[in-house]
Order: C-alpha cells, then structure tokens, then sequence
C-alpha cells in the first residue's frame, strides 16, 4: 500500500517538512491510517479545515492523547486557528473533563505557542464579573436549551441545587460567554468532547439538542463524528451515531 496523493496532499498542508518516527518504524501501520483518516475520512462531510482541527483538538483533549494534541496543535495553527481560538477551545473543555485533565494540555499549549514567538498572557477574553456570571450564564443557557433549564430548576431537590447554579455560573457563565469563540462554535466543541469522554450519553443528547437549537445540522454533527472516528474509535463513534438518529431520525 501507499499513500494516496490526497493524503499526501492533506498531511503536508498540515504537517510541512514533518517527519515521524512512525513513519520510519512503523510504514504500513502509517499508510493505513494517513489514508483513512487524512483521504478517505476527510472527504466526508461538511466542515471546514480550521473547524475539523478544531473538533480534533477537543476530542483529544477528551481522550486524554498528549502526545497526538501536540502533533495537531501545529497542524492547527498552520491552517490558520489562531492562539485565542486554541487556548479557547483548551479552556472549554474544563467544566467537561475538569481542570486536572486539562492542565496538561495548557502547559503544553503554552510551550507551543511560546516556541512560535507567541507572548503570553494573550488578551483577556471574559466578559463577566463575580457579580454577572450566573445571571449571564444563565442567559446563555436559556438560549441554548430553552425552557428546559426552567424545568430543571424546579426538578432539583434542595440538597442538589447548587449543581444547578453551579452549572450555570461556572459551565456557562464562566465559560461560553467569552470572546474569541461564538456559540455556535463552542457548542459543536463540546459536543466533540462529551462523545469523545464515552459514557456520557445522557449528556451527549442534551447537547444534539443544543447544537440544533444554535444551527449546528444533522450533516454538521455527523461530519463532526466522522472526522473523530480515526481518533476515537469505532464503539464511541458508532454510539454518537446512536444518539444522533434517535433524537434526528432519518
């Protein structure tokens, strides 16, 4: 087997001049994977470049991968994600997988960036106060989900409702009402994430419906799930798809 001109086409778009170790010891393993994920998976669906890395970048974040973060991270940036959009989507992964899991990925971000010329601290990007995120957080929620997040307010029972506000405050008011990511972006991030974590279909459910409700299709969510299958595997990928046709039937 050899590698199809597409995939040559696509790796060196986001890997120039990159030389792996696999590719020296490992050549059929190689050759198989850059042709699957980088020919065959990439033709399908419709994300853009920037977007597909992006989805990526999450999903690995999710899955814990440091090693491959760090090879993508530079293919991200060189197609054009800019270092607010990736230390952004870094930091929306925290309410999902928490601040300990994340960590790994910041300093590794930052090293990264730094070796690029990039200086650090980057512009600030929030947009609350201690005395606005929860009502601003609540907002973004409501936006996103609806009446549902009533409903949930009154469902809780008192010992659990500070989860509720929490998830309000700190999930959405903490994080989705920064700059430097829309909505409708950090939506589809997150939903790259919850489907990437495995186990977390209740969640994953949820956030279908939220994609929908900020204009992120059926098409976009499949084509998301797609370009992560070489990442994740096929159980996660195939139970994604589950969810997705049960809330999104054909």
């Amino acid at each position: 087997m050899s590698l199809s001109e597409t995939a040559k086409k696509n790796v060196e778009e986001l890997f120039p001049d990159c030389k792996s170790d696999l590719n020296v010891t490992d050549p059929e393993l190689m050759e198989v994977f850059n042709n699957f994920a980088f020919d065959e998976v990439l033709s399908y669906g419709n994300l853009d470049t920037k977007t597909r890395t992006m989805v990526i970048l999450s999903s690995l974040i999710a899955s814990q991968t440091l090693s491959e973060y760090k090879v993508m991270l530079d293919g991200a940036l060189n197609v054009g994600v800019t270092p607010v959009e990736v230390k952004e989507l870094v930091y929306q992964s925290i309410p999902y997988v928490g601040f300990a899991k994340a960590v790994d990925f910041i300093h590794a971000t930052n090293e990264i960036l730094e070796n690029r010329g990039i200086e650090l601290p980057l512009e600030g990007q929030s947009t609350t106060s201690p005395e606005t995120r929860f009502e601003r957080g609540l907002e973004v929620q409501k936006q996103i989900f609806g009446p549902i997040i009533d409903k949930m307010y009154e469902a809780a029972p008192e010992n659990q409702i500070h989860i509720q506000k929490y998830l309000s405050a700190n999930c959405f008011g903490d994080y989705y009402t920064r700059k430097g990511l829309d909505v409708k972006t950090r939506e589809l991030l997150t939903f790259s994430i919850i489907l990437s974590l495995g186990g977390c279909e209740p969640q994953l459910k949820g956030h279908i419906i939220g994609n929908l409700s900020v204009g992120n299709d059926k098409e976009t969510l499949l084509s998301t799930v797609t370009q992560l299958l070489p990442y994740i595997g096929y159980p996660r990928t195939l139970n994604a798809i589950t969810c997705l046709n049960e809330l999104i039937p054909e």
